[in-house]
């Protein structure tokens, strides 16, 4: 397949590169449609967000307020703090201004004037790169005032995040632009209606965004049958752990797991040909799949729906036969406890809880009736919290007994053989 997000052109990021390989023809385009048109044409498209919850990118637009009696803004997602994604940091790297180019072509068809990239606090080598790329836009007339003389204006700023996962939240992304702690708002309102400042706003990924102008420029007619019809598009895969070549692959989406490890143009197989014990394929909040089940299972969000877990940001994680389960679980159970905001008591206290219950299991300290009680407080913490972070702390707990529970079960009864 051609690449499309990430493509093997020396030079991508500069913007005269960029110009030469059709770069801003699209928002010349779209500059001379009706902005609903252009909105119409990514609802064609059947585009959907890359950042996890596969929401249709261009229904979301949709619920833009029309007219400019107020601001309204658009905030580009770039946090990235999900535990193994990598993804958005290799479109900041080799193609800022395709990305740039879409957040254009967005604000132009929701009429925004304004627009927030917030990145990841820790990415200060990316964000220095995106202002680099950003600084080149304006001064080449494509970005800011009375854009390439029609009439239309937009700024991007670039806001560096302060290093928590929870803003990857978008109504905690809201809060931390405005200055305030990240902390997730309760919705309703939902951002269309009162989001940052209170104002009109629309949250997308950073690859969500960098798809755009590959629907305007060929179609969507064409981009809908890029992969699976429910799901289409390239999609950004960062493959690690047990493989021989992790990174990021840009793929259709439908691309059957197995490939994407074993094969050599991607993951290129499992380290001394051992088994894959297990996969995590969308990031570390996404339910384990076990290695025996993944035949016929793809990357995209339909079939990893069925298979019982969800496409997420595509992070595929790799584990060999040789991999502990339960130190699996507990780091990341760790984390989550740690990124918790504290603000609602089922994620504050569960997290917690959790972490501590299986730092038994790992030492053989549990006792057999602590894996109901851990899937107990799974359970409260699942659909009891104002975010997600509490479904993402919740759901590898549970996938994880369910999917390897004589793991835990072992645990207990090594302990108890001993005391005997």
């Amino acid at each position: 397949m051609e690449k499309y997000i990430l493509p093997d052109i020396p030079d991508y990021h500069k913007l005269e590169v960029y110009e030469q390989h059709g770069g801003y023809q699209a928002l010349r385009k779209v500059l001379q449609m009706k902005p609903d048109e252009v909105i119409e044409e990514v609802k064609k498209s059947s585009l959907r967000g890359r950042g996890g919850a596969c929401f249709p990118t261009g229904l979301k637009w949709s619920f833009m307020p029309k007219g400019n009696d107020r601001p309204k803004y658009l905030c580009v997602n770039g946090d990235e703090s999900e535990p193994g994604t990598f993804k958005d940091r290799m479109i900041f790297e080799f193609n800022p201004h395709q990305m740039i180019e879409g957040i254009l072509i967005g604000c132009y068809a929701m009429g925004i004037t304004t627009a927030y990239l917030y990145i990841r606090g820790e990415y200060r080598k990316w964000i220095k790169m995106v202002d680099a790329a950003l600084a080149d836009a304006y001064a080449k007339g494509y970005v800011g005032e009375n854009i390439l003389g029609s009439g239309f204006s937009t700024n991007i700023y670039t806001h560096s995040g302060a290093g928590a996962y929870i803003c990857g939240e978008e109504s905690a992304l809201m809060n931390s632009i405005e200055g305030d702690r990240g902390y997730p708002r309760v919705k309703p309102p939902f951002p269309a209606a009162k989001g940052v400042f209170g104002m009109p706003t629309t949250i997308n990924n950073v690859e969500t965004m960098t798809n755009v102008p590959l629907i305007i420029n060929k179609g969507a007619e064409w981009y809908s049958k890029i992969g699976v019809a429910k799901h289409p598009g390239p999609i950004l895969v960062g493959i690690s752990g047990h493989v021989n070549k992790p990174g990021v692959y840009e793929v259709p989406t439908g691309v059957p797991l197995l490939t994407l490890i074993n094969d050599p143009q991607y993951g290129g197989g499992v380290p001394n040909g051992k088994k894959i014990k297990a996969v995590i394929p969308g990031g570390s909040s996404t339910m384990v799949l076990r290695g025996e089940n993944l035949e016929g299972v793809c990357m995209d969000a339909d079939s990893l729906k069925a298979a019982g877990s969800s496409v997420g940001t595509a992070g595929l994680i790799v584990m060999d036969e040789d991999t502990d389960m339960i130190k699996v679980i507990k780091r990341i159970s760790h984390f989550y406890h740690h990124e918790s905001c504290g603000q609602c008591t089922p994620c504050r206290e569960g997290t917690g809880w959790m972490e501590k219950m299986l730092t038994r299991f790992e030492k053989g300290e549990a006792r057999e009736e602590d894996i109901e009680i851990l899937l107990d407080v799974a359970n409260n913490i699942e659909g009891n919290t104002i975010c997600a972070l509490g479904d993402a702390a919740a759901w590898p707990v549970q996938s994880f007994i369910k999917r390897f529970r004589e793991e835990f079960e072992n645990k207990v009864e090594r302990k108890e053989t001993a005391a005997a």
